[in-house]
């Protein structure tokens, strides 16, 4: 296992920085009960994902890698997507592209839900998931305006259970 002094002194003194914990849900925000027990059974939910992998699809505007602190908005992507079909815009000097680049479904298991969805191990599969791109430096407009308005956008889809696939 590594040990956090494994990690540059450049890395250690970013994380040390970064406002992890100096955000909170505010009354009213869908996220103020986003972690909350399912009250439905997982073959009765809706699921959708969310990544940070920075994914697009071809046509859509590419996440800017040349925004200094990190470009904070999101792309919409259709359920019926083909995973590889997505590109990936992402500048996370920390993150190994190789397997995501070759097989989509790493970052985003598009697939993996649809299969689990007719084995009858999830109700159904939401019709637009969301990517962001990862290592936003200057999370704040990221926390008060795209993240809730993804998260308003899979509460009026009704959506049950979202999964997050950190890149």
């Amino acid at each position: 296992m590594a040990k956090l002094d494994d990690v540059e002194l450049t890395e250690r003194l970013f994380l040390k920085g970064y406002p992890f914990r100096k955000y909170s849900p505010r009354p009213g925000d869908p996220a103020s009960s986003a972690m909350t027990p399912l009250q439905k059974p997982l073959t009765a939910c809706r699921v959708a994902l969310v990544t940070t992998a920075g994914l697009s699809l071809p046509g859509q505007p590419p996440f800017d890698v040349t925004i200094k602190m990190g470009d904070t908005s999101f792309r919409e992507i259709p359920g019926d997507t083909s995973p590889q079909l997505l590109e990936m815009n992402q500048r996370s000097w920390a993150f190994d592209q190789t397997g995501v680049l070759r097989d989509r479904n790493l970052a985003f298991p598009l697939d993996r839900l649809r299969e689990m969805h007719i084995r009858g191990e999830i109700g159904s599969v939401a019709r637009y998931h969301y990517s962001f791109m990862g290592s936003i430096a200057g999370p704040r407009k990221l926390i008060n305006e795209s993240a809730p308005e993804v998260a308003r956008r899979l509460a009026d889809e009704k959506v049950d259970v979202v999964l997050l696939t950190p890149v």
